[in-house]
């Protein structure tokens, strides 16, 4: 595929900025000119056809607002958008190519479905992280807040109760409302000491919140305990950790095993511990080895304890929150996706 080639033409009134980030990408020739239709910016033409479509230019793409634009478009069976940015995450892409939204970003990324026209091209550049422009990122205790919101999506929420129920400041919690209410993921009513806010999109605030969460600093520590099953394993490390006094939270995979049948293997049971344990005590206290290779059990630990907040008692069993699960299957590269995907339909809904 080489540039004297197109595979699209794309002529019409297009932004310059757009015009020269389209013809950054092999196999798209860009002609800018007045556009043939008063409804649409231009024309992508291909293989002897034609179709009108809306040219969109973005600085930057998240989830966020990847589900503003699939709103902007619902309902318009005969509208096609192509969004054009410098910078995109994977989630925004993914948002948009699910929903038939053409993209093409600064990475030289590229795909469009149109009618008789199916075009993906992945980019030979890495693109650049998209900037926040100053807006604090859903991470660490800002997470917080996000996860508090999304377990209670329903909730109408005043600020000290948000920031109360999160374990943050009233300061942080506004902060990240306020930042939210610009993504369009949060509304409000009233003034003052009575306005009060609620999600109004759940989808849209998990997908933010997935994409943008990182845990810093994580300890790892790997370790082999003999049992003859996955769920004697689970079932003896659990009864250990509670027989010790560790705070605990089961994830991943025996987690999702927990909460829905559709896991049906578990070759590792990975646990987060308080950050202050030991977990070469930990190890010792489930008669567990520490190892480097043949592990079947995995003990994370991170400053701040994030990852522990909101925890559930399931059937005697402390497991992570829903959101915090997805998190962490998402993380995994063992089928961690699917399973991730699997959990947001059967168990989280949204």
């Amino acid at each position: 595929m080489v540039k004297n080639h197109p595979l699209v033409k794309i002529e019409g009134a297009v932004e310059s900025e757009a015009a020269r980030l389209l013809r950054e990408v092999d196999g798209i020739e860009v002609a800018i000119r007045e556009p043939r239709t008063k409804r649409s910016d231009a024309t992508v033409r291909f293989a002897g056809m034609a179709q009108p479509v809306d040219v969109e230019l973005k600085q930057y793409l998240n989830a966020a607002t990847a589900w503003q634009l699939v709103r902007q478009v619902e309902g318009a069976r005969d509208r096609y958008l192509l969004v054009v940015t410098d910078q995109a995450t994977d989630e925004a892409r993914g948002i948009l190519e699910r929903h038939g939204i053409g993209i093409v970003d600064g990475g030289g990324n590229a795909h469009m479905e149109l009618p008789g026209l199916l075009l993906h091209i992945e980019g030979r550049r890495r693109a650049r992280k998209p900037r926040q422009h100053g807006a604090i990122r859903l991470s660490a205790k800002a997470g917080l807040v996000a996860q508090a919101l999304l377990l209670a999506p329903d909730r109408v929420w005043q600020i000290h109760d948000l920031a109360r129920e999160a374990g943050v400041s009233e300061g942080l919690a506004h902060r990240v409302l306020a930042r939210l209410e610009v993504e369009g993921l949060v509304t409000s009513e009233g003034a003052g000491p009575a306005r009060v806010r609620r999600v109004a999109n759940p989808t849209a605030l998990l997908d933010l919140w997935a994409e943008e969460n990182v845990d810093r600093a994580v300890a790892r520590t790997t370790a082999f305990r003999l049992a003859r099953t996955p769920k004697e394993l689970i079932t003896t490390v659990v009864e250990r950790l509670g027989n010790a006094d560790i705070t605990y939270a089961v994830t991943r995979a025996a987690a999702a095993m927990a909460l829905a049948p559709f896991v049906t293997s578990v070759p590792t049971v990975d646990v987060w511990i308080d950050s202050a344990t030991n977990p070469k005590a930990v190890a010792q206290a489930l008669d567990a080895e520490v190892v480097d290779t043949g592990a079947n059990l995995l003990l994370s630990q991170t400053p701040g304890d994030v990852p522990l907040a909101f925890r559930r008692e399931h059937e005697g069993t402390w497991l992570v929150n829903p959101m915090r699960l997805y998190y962490d299957l998402r993380q995994d590269p063992r089928r961690g996706r699917e399973q991730a995907d699997r959990l947001r339909q059967e168990v989280i809904g949204f």
